[in-house]
């Protein structure tokens, strides 16, 4: 992918090296890419409000004791969970990390000229969602989460958030290399925010609220599938400026087979549970990616009414 020497959003926040401390009101998320150790709670679940008091009761309590439970939690609470992801330092950044931040701020204000465009052509006012860079746990108005979670996109602040270290586990653990891959996987998530522009995301996790794990698990993967899509247009765009590179479109689509809920299930556990899949199959991420790149359309990536 050309990247270097474009324009670079002005809507990055960079918050790596921060705590990342606080309670977050663990409100429902928009989506992410989808790993083994599971993203951010789904709307409607988690710990109820009465449960949510007690705990902010007890933490004030023994904050106003002099014991802080966020520093223990942070000193003591290193694990990443079962998809071994690889934590970010909070240490001086270094040339690489300086590089793979412009070149995120090179894909993010790509998507955002993209969808400005379409946007305009409907009518519509694009808003330009923020990216917040962070690493090991950042608190976001959809709750605290960890790096374990993966890349996340949380309807409440509009917000994409990114721990960069992701990037080298998709190449060395996900076997999913190359800059357009790691540009697959900010686009899914602005992906994400279109579809929250759009009224998507409010009315489906709505919904989800009155159905059974199973049923909000199908709906999740409809959400995720439609998400590839609008990725998959981005590209087309993308691909339309002359600044993707031969391979780059092979880079997208190996990355959406490698994080398929069936491969990363055998991956894991050596075998799958189709009623578990919340992101869709490998066959089907790489399927809607390409729709949505082909097409280049809207209307090519209706998830909810279409077979997946």
């Amino acid at each position: 992918m050309d990247w270097k020497g474009r324009r670079q959003s002005d809507n990055i926040e960079d918050e790596r090296g921060s705590s990342g401390g606080g309670l977050g009101p663990f409100g429902g998320d928009g989506g992410g890419m989808g790993f083994p150790s599971g993203g951010m709670r789904r709307a409607g679940g988690g710990m109820s409000i009465g449960t949510i008091i007690v705990l902010v009761v007890i933490y004030l309590i023994l904050k106003a004791m002099g014991i802080d439970m966020l520093q223990i939690l942070d000193q003591g609470g290193s694990s990443t969970g079962g998809a071994g992801y690889e934590q970010s330092s909070s240490g001086p950044s270094n040339p690489a990390d300086d590089e793979t931040k412009a070149f995120v701020g090179v894909v993010l204000a790509e998507t955002e000229d993209t969808w400005q465009g379409i946007f305009k052509s409907m009518g519509k006012t694009y808003e330009d969602p923020k990216l917040v860079l962070f690493s090991n746990r950042i608190d976001s108005a959809c709750g605290l989460a960890s790096a374990a979670s993966g890349p996340f996109y949380c309807p409440g602040d509009h917000k994409v958030y990114l721990d960069m270290a992701f990037f080298k586990q998709m190449k060395n653990q996900l076997g999913a290399s190359g800059d357009f891959a790691q540009a697959y996987v900010v686009a899914h998530e602005v992906g994400h925010h279109v579809q929250n522009l759009l009224g998507i995301l409010p009315k489906v996790n709505q919904m989800r609220q009155q159905m059974s794990d199973a049923d909000s698990n199908k709906m999740s993967v409809k959400v995720e599938l439609q998400a590839d899509c609008f990725a998959g247009i981005w590209g087309k765009f993308t691909q339309q400026k002359g600044i993707l590179d031969a391979g780059d479109l092979g880079e997208a689509l190996n990355a959406a087979q490698q994080i398929g809920d069936d491969t990363l299930q055998k991956k894991s556990q050596g075998y799958v549970v189709p009623e578990s899949f919340n992101h869709g199959t490998s066959a089907q991420r790489v399927r809607w990616f390409k729709q949505g790149f082909d097409s280049g359309k809207l209307t090519s990536c209706d998830t909810f009414s279409n077979p997946i």
